[in-house]
């Protein structure tokens, strides 16, 4: 224990192993070694340990992370947290030098530092596998600037789109996911390294040469704040909790088109299940897990926001609590994200039936209402009369497109031959939205094109340039 000079008894076992955190902290064991090696050399570059000191820590810490990444080196998890592991082992190997380390700093500004390194690290990888599923489904609505399906509001069949441009809907859910978690990672980017416990430190540190070294934008301006702050914590998980809620919502109609019901799309059946009883069932699986990871994740967000409203400043044995349910969260948006990047390719949209649907419901009575605003009836009065004549079809049990012209014209003379080209055909109903952010093929193509764009510009770029780049 680096703080058993003040207690004449040892720890109790059981208490040790209550309070312990290196099961889950171990995890943070490259970001420590990488925040003690920055301290290190700020500790020698203010003369505040000596150069022969500063090497013998370096390579030692430097040898250490060797062993841990080729995996011949295990965590002794009988200690009681990760810094305590790395700071014992060293000191075990280098003797007084080790014990040096140590100096003008506090677990608390140390944990704090080494956390916000693992999150940076890990919400620039959340944010390049998100880029790769927007990909994805750009490449698939590029596919289906034409395939017809029925676009809903309420669940009800209300006009026609095309499944393209339902596609690019979700990759600009997925983009400002993205945004969120690279505005995120900006406010984490601070150092709270030389906070100490929480006053500061006697010892004259440079905190913005160890910013520099270790990549923060700047330190910490006040020493409270940076050892009690989770703002980071609680952000990060937030936008991840929102990913999973896309995630669920697109998993929701890849499970109800998949159905018999809708008969929408046909899924790969690598991405599916049977059962153990009934030999005719093909089940979403993945996307029935990943639509209750989302409540998983939200639950992390939940907990780590109850965990932190009662606390006092500054530091509290209760914040090692924070580190598990966003390690869960990373972990379980990155798998769900692998796992949807594999399987949307697979999906195979039905067009017969997404077509059918689409005709059914009077998808274009608003486009008759159109029609006869152009023709100089106000909206209000054409949206009466277009309900009129729905009322009509649904009592005839036919389509808008099946009326007879003197049937139209009974409810306004205004309508004239072309209103079954201009107004009740799918086709032109969906071609008629011909502007920016419209769901016309021609502008669903330009959304696509622009993003394909962009991504070709990202797979120019070498891969550790582009996680450097995130991780600025």
């Amino acid at each position: 224990m680096l703080w058993k000079g003040r207690f004449k008894k040892e720890l109790d076992k059981k208490a040790n192993a209550f309070n312990a955190s290196i099961g889950v902290d171990k995890a943070l064991a490259e970001q420590d070694i990488t925040g003690s090696l920055a301290h290190a050399a700020m500790l020698a570059q203010t003369d505040i340990i000596s150069q022969e000191d500063c090497k013998a820590i370096t390579d030692g810490l430097q040898q250490i992370l060797a062993e841990l990444q080729a995996h011949t080196l295990t965590v002794d998890e009988s200690c009681e947290d990760i810094h305590t592991f790395v700071e014992s082992l060293l000191t075990e190997r280098i003797g007084d030098a080790g014990k040096r380390l140590h100096t003008a700093r506090s677990r608390n500004d140390q944990v704090a530092t080494d956390f916000r390194l693992y999150l940076k690290e890990e919400a620039a990888h959340t944010t390049e596998l998100l880029k790769d599923l927007c990909e994805t489904l750009c490449d698939l609505a590029s596919e289906h600037t034409e395939t017809i399906m029925p676009g809903y509001t309420h669940l009800q069949r209300a006009q026609p789109i095309v499944f393209g441009h339902h596609l690019m809907a979700y990759t600009f859910m997925f983009l400002r996911d993205i945004d969120r978690i690279k505005d995120a990672a900006k406010r984490m980017n601070v150092l709270p390294l030389g906070a100490g416990a929480l006053a500061g430190t006697t010892f004259p540190i440079d905190r913005n040469l160890t910013a520099q070294l270790l990549g923060f934008d700047k330190p910490c301006e006040n020493s409270l704040d940076a050892v009690s702050d989770r703002d980071f914590v609680l952000e990060l998980s937030f936008c991840l909790s929102v990913v999973m809620t896309h995630i669920s919502r697109l998993c929701e109609e890849i499970i109800l088109w998949n159905s018999w019901e809708f008969k929408f799309v046909e899924l790969d059946d690598s991405y599916t299940t049977g059962s153990s009883i009934m030999p005719q069932k093909k089940n979403p699986d993945v996307a029935e897990t990943a639509r209750g990871k989302a409540g998983r994740v939200a639950g992390d967000l939940i907990s780590l926001t109850l965990l932190m409203k009662g606390l006092p400043l500054a530091y509290a044995k209760d914040t090692q609590e924070d580190k598990e349910p966003v390690f869960d969260a990373i972990d379980t948006v990155k798998d769900t994200l692998r796992a949807f990047v594999e399987m949307m390719p697979g999906v195979v949209p039905n067009r017969e039936e997404m077509k059918k649907a689409a005709q059914a419901g009077y998808p274009t009575a608003t486009d008759l209402a159109d029609y006869l605003t152009k023709k100089g009836l106000p909206f209000r009065e054409a949206h009466d009369v277009v309900g009129s004549v729905v009322r009509l079809a649904s009592n005839l049990e036919c389509d808008l497109a099946e009326l007879t012209l003197e049937q139209l014209k009974d409810f306004c003379p205004m309508i004239e031959e072309d209103v079954y080209e201009k107004a009740l055909k799918l086709e032109s109903s969906i071609a008629a939205r011909d502007h920016l952010g419209g769901t016309a093929p021609a502008q669903v193509k330009k959304q696509v094109a622009r993003w394909h764009g962009i991504f070709a510009e990202r797979h120019a770029a070498p891969a550790q340039k582009r996680l450097a780049d995130l991780l600025k």
